[in-house]
């Protein structure tokens, strides 16, 4: 990538390259930012991903107001110009990037992208929007699209499924993520880890629902992390941290992990039950699997890694029962639009149905791998009870000697099977539990 004379201009336009692969081509913020973001020098990085992060959470709000400042849309082809006046608007209404920096950086963004009459109409349009963002004649849109900022057909089904809470589940969609750690209860207990962080400056608390959580009050890079190389901490979600607590083994029981990369929640089983007498980690992702085995190493911790199919166990079981089995199954990840806020715009409402298949389809599958007396965990990160609840309850209609246990707990919704966390609830990512008894049959 061609670097200019001044870094800051040229992230502004990386940042346009960037959100146009996601906007135009649907392609995964995770997948893109990482390449983008070694091509600047590290004090550059932050200032990029707060504009990726940023003009994403906001994008159905921003291209809104982008279609009423310009006298007439741009074409097709030009995405990256769209791209770039959606990124300088974000810096303008939402970021607290001074004003005339905000349209003087981003101006000169437009000429490194090469296009000779993109300044002056990104110059024209950022300093109307200025102009009118605090003009009583400008009022707010009606449309909860644009207020909310989210796709309408994700709204709908907010509003549905959570009459009482979709309006909070929007609001913490559009906050920004805390960053939450798993403290390795192996190598370290929590208080001892909250006074290493005290040593090193970190400001820090534990978590009120997750055993093993803490909650930085500000995000700091991994490697200040006291111990992170060591393996004594990890980053992970509290709402994920879950799952182990709720999976609970016996010593010598031998445990499954069905889709299980890039394998936090393995790790937290590894870590809290050290006596069980083995976990099978399963994932379709081979590549996914390799970042599973890396995290195993730097944690010190051992697991039996297997890449296949986790809807055809013929292909990799061999043949002895499970008396714990975890299935994080595949989803629209709804509950974590607050770390991936391109969920908005890849996600489709046609996408439901066919994970509701494959969902069902994991557990049909799954469910003989468990012993008599076993259980197994289902977990999604959605916030659609399409892809929790419901498809539990289909599960259940067809299959015998299935118990659905009752979650006690503080955290969370109590739902007819199992619990649902709304997104920020107790800063916790959207997430659904349900705990699936097998009945011994005499």
């Amino acid at each position: 990538m061609a670097r200019t004379d001044s870094p800051t201009d040229n992230v502004r336009a990386t940042a346009a390259r960037t959100l146009d692969l996601v906007i135009r081509q649907r392609r995964s913020l995770s997948d893109v930012l990482p390449q983008q973001l070694a091509a600047h020098a590290p004090a550059d990085r932050p200032l990029l991903q707060e504009l990726a992060f940023g003009t994403l959470r906001w994008f159905h709000q921003l291209d809104a107001r982008l279609q009423q400042l310009l006298q007439k849309p741009l074409r097709s082809k030009e995405g990256v110009v769209r791209a770039l006046l959606l990124c300088g608007l974000y810096q303008c209404l939402h970021a607290r990037t001074p004003s005339h920096a905000a349209v003087s950086e981003t101006v000169a963004a437009a000429r490194v992208l090469g296009r000779p009459w993109a300044p002056g109409l990104v110059n024209a349009v950022l300093r109307r929007a200025l102009r009118e963002q605090d003009d009583q004649a400008v009022v707010a849109d009606p449309d909860p699209v644009v207020r909310w900022s989210h796709p309408r057909w994700l709204l709908d089904r907010l509003r549905a499924d959570w009459p009482d809470h979709w309006q909070a589940i929007a609001e913490a969609n559009n906050a920004r993520p805390p960053m939450t750690l798993r403290v390795n209860r192996r190598q370290s207990g929590r208080d001892d880890y909250l006074a290493a962080l005290a040593g090193a400056g970190i400001a820090a608390d534990a978590h009120e629902h997750a055993e093993d959580a803490v909650v930085l009050q500000r995000p700091v890079p991994v490697e200040q992390l006291p111990g992170f190389e060591e393996g004594r901490v990890s980053v992970q979600d509290a709402a994920g941290q879950l799952a182990a607590d709720l999976l609970t083994p016996e010593p010598g029981d031998r445990v499954l992990d069905l889709c299980a990369a890039p394998g936090s929640k393995t790790c937290h089983i590894l870590e809290r039950y050290p006596d069980i007498a083995g976990l099978t980690a399963v994932d379709a992702d081979a590549g996914r699997l390799d970042r599973l085995r890396e995290n195993l190493q730097r944690l010190q911790l051992d697991a039996e890694l297997v890449a296949a199919d986790g809807s055809d166990p013929e292909a990799w079981w061999d043949g002895r029962q499970y008396q714990r089995i975890l299935l994080d199954a595949p989803c629209s990840a709804t509950g974590v639009i607050r770390r991936h806020p391109d969920i908005k715009l890849l996600r489709r409402e046609s996408d439901i149905e066919p994970l509701q298949s494959l969902q069902l389809a994991l557990l049909k599958a799954v469910w003989p791998l468990l012993a008599p007396g076993g259980m197994l965990v289902y977990a999604t990160c959605s916030a659609l009870r399409a892809e929790n609840e419901l498809v539990v309850d289909r599960f259940m209609h067809d299959h015998d000697a299935v118990n659905p246990a009752r979650i006690e707990a503080r955290w969370g919704l109590a739902r007819p099977i199992g619990r649902q966390i709304p997104a920020g609830e107790a800063d916790m990512d959207g997430f659904y539990y349900a705990c699936l008894r097998k009945e011994r049959v005499l």
